[in-house]
């Protein structure tokens, strides 16, 4: 809104607001009245307030290129106001996504306030999504609002619609008893659309706003297939976050607990494309800079995502609108960058992952896991370099002997003239890998002590173009800050400046024995690559599964509880 009594006030700051009135002020008729305001265009308040469409965005305009529509939604945006023009497709129980809203056109009939929400779902930036969820999952918290205003909107759970139509069938005003799990079922006749045109008179009555709501012909189901569109649109965007789909996640659970009725074979195909590309963008990673913590991060994120998405209310307050958390790496990949901002991606391709893959499983009445299903580790070969240099389980930490099979002798200055002498040896271990720099024993030169041990993943091996004698190694942290809680706050602090990893130039004797240091590592990289993709296999070959029937058995009606058992790798 724009311009009321000398304020402006962009789109944002008006969800957040309206989420600020219905969790405070905890009156029965204003959240109905609220509501019921949804359902009028925007210029049905022009008159009395002289102001431009609600879909006004200062400050958070659909202008920067991370807030282009997707392919799988159409419509078009004017700087200063969105207008759309609902399809009559709508009417059926099998409306795409895309034919939500139809291209923009001045002369039809304007977005109503509650199409504009879904519109932002559909099509807007990831504060204005997030804003859009925050309203909806507010009105679905406010026990101060009728159920039928929530049917009316499309967002009544459907446990709660379901109590309805059963209390209706015991006191015998249900017209057909069949419809009470039917799909489709809609409480368009108990009283919903009479509630409504109440709270529109009133509206007429006392504030002169007039709404063409009942003119133009609709019913709760139609509105909850429209949601419904709106958010499988929503996960099918590539520029929005992770934490915001997490959000649409929880909102969608809370519209289909346990049944997949009103969530039809086209819904199922979008998830299942979008799930598709997540499973290319994991398998990248597997071959990335931060393998060996993929499965912890996994694990992890999963049970994450499975106590947001089951919890009964929103993780967030509606003050996150207002200070929306940035995205800390690059969404195209730059050769050269960083393990820190490698880190950040991976994080966000797993959350996006797990996110997909949980609803199509809870779509499918399926009970989601404590934990992924992963392959356990395998037995160390007894032929690897890890057995040949006698090292545990614990790997190799400073001051520990190990043989020196294979290895290659190398120089390295850590310090301006001051050279010296170690033992190059790659090694890898199930999914975890290091570069080892051992001196050699004087007394038994078949045996060295570790004196530096690197990563082996992300190392980026490179025999340098001018001098064949040399390799270029980068090393990346042991583990990523932001997932040890005592270094969280100096990541914080650091990460808005560039985080630079460290480099290794390594000198060989000849070129023979550099080609052979860089023929090691690289060995060993794809050995644990291998092992890597071998323990994430069941989740990998779930694109060709569509029943998911190796997760977990079909449960007979309710979902699993929200109890989290630990997860051993």
């Amino acid at each position: 809104m724009d311009n009321v009594n000398g304020i402006e006030i962009g789109a944002v700051t008006s969800l957040y607001l309206l989420c600020c009135i219905l969790r405070i002020v905890k009156i029965k008729d204003l959240a109905n009245t609220i509501a019921a305001a949804l359902f009028c265009p925007p210029e049905a308040y022009i008159p009395h307030f002289e102001a431009k469409l609600n879909g006004f965005t200062s400050g958070h305009g659909f202008t920067h290129e991370s807030q282009l529509l997707d392919n799988n939604t159409a419509g078009e945006v004017d700087g200063e106001c969105l207008r759309v023009t609902v399809s009559d497709m709508a009417t059926s129980s099998h409306v795409h996504p895309q034919d939500l809203v139809t291209q923009n056109d001045c002369n039809g009939s304007h977005l109503a306030l509650r199409e504009a929400l879904l519109c932002y779902i559909t099509t807007g930036d990831d504060v204005q999504v997030l804003g859009s969820l925050s309203v909806l999952a507010t009105l679905l918290q406010t026990k101060e609002l009728d159920e039928s205003m929530l049917d009316a909107l499309g967002i009544l759970p459907q446990r709660k619609q379901h109590k309805k139509l059963l209390l209706q069938a015991l006191v015998g005003e249900g017209s057909d008893e069949e419809q009470l799990f039917s799909r489709g079922s809609s409480t368009v006749n108990d009283g919903t659309s009479t509630e409504l045109d109440g709270y529109l008179q009133r509206l007429k009555e006392q504030y002169g706003v007039l709404c063409s709501f009942l003119e133009r012909g609709t019913s709760p189901h139609v509105n909850r297939c429209q949601v419904l569109d709106a958010l499988v649109s929503l996960f099918c965007r590539s520029n929005i976050s992770a934490e915001t789909l997490w959000d649409g996640g929880w909102l969608l659970r809370q519209l289909l607990p346990y049944s997949e009725a009103e969530f039809n074979s086209h819904h199922h195909e979008l998830l299942k494309g979008s799930y598709k590309n997540c499973t290319s963008a994991l398998l990248q990673e597997i071959r990335g800079v931060w393998p060996d913590l993929l499965i912890t991060v996994l694990c992890d994120e999963w049970k994450k995502c499975k106590r947001v998405i089951e919890a009964s209310s929103p993780r967030k307050d509606p003050k996150c609108i207002l200070l929306p958390v940035q995205k800390s790496f690059s969404e195209d990949v730059i050769s050269g960058e960083s393990s820190f901002t490698a880190g950040d991606r991976m994080c966000e391709s797993v959350k996006v992952f797990v996110l997909l893959l949980q609803l199509q499983m809870f779509s499918l009445g399926r009970v989601l896991p404590d934990h992924p299903p992963t392959f356990p580790p395998s037995n160390i070969p007894e032929n690897s370099r890890a057995r040949a240099a006698g090292l545990d389980i614990s790997g190799p930490k400073p001051g520990t002997e190990l043989r020196l099979v294979d290895a290659v002798p190398c120089r390295i200055a850590f310090e301006r003239g001051k050279e010296r002498h170690f033992s190059l040896l790659a090694i890898s271990m199930g999914t975890s890998g290091w570069i080892v720099l051992a001196e050699e024993l004087p007394v038994n030169r078949q045996f060295g002590v570790v004196r530096v041990a690197a990563p082996l993943a992300g190392s980026n091996p490179r025999i340098d173009e001018k001098h064949s004698r040399w390799l270029h190694l980068r090393i990346r942290p042991s583990a990523l800050p932001f997932m040890d809680p005592s270094k969280s706050g100096v990541y914080n602090k650091v990460k808005s400046k560039a985080l630079v990893d460290g480099r290794w130039t390594l000198a060989f004797r000849d070129e023979e024995s550099c080609k052979s240091a860089f023929s090691m590592i690289l060995e060993e990289m794809n050995l644990q690559f291998n092992e890597v993709e071998r323990r994430l296999r069941p989740l990998l070959d779930l694109e060709r599964d569509s029943d998911f029937s190796n997760l977990s058995p079909r449960p007979p009606k309710a979902l699993s509880s929200n109890t989290t058992a630990s997860n051993s790798l």
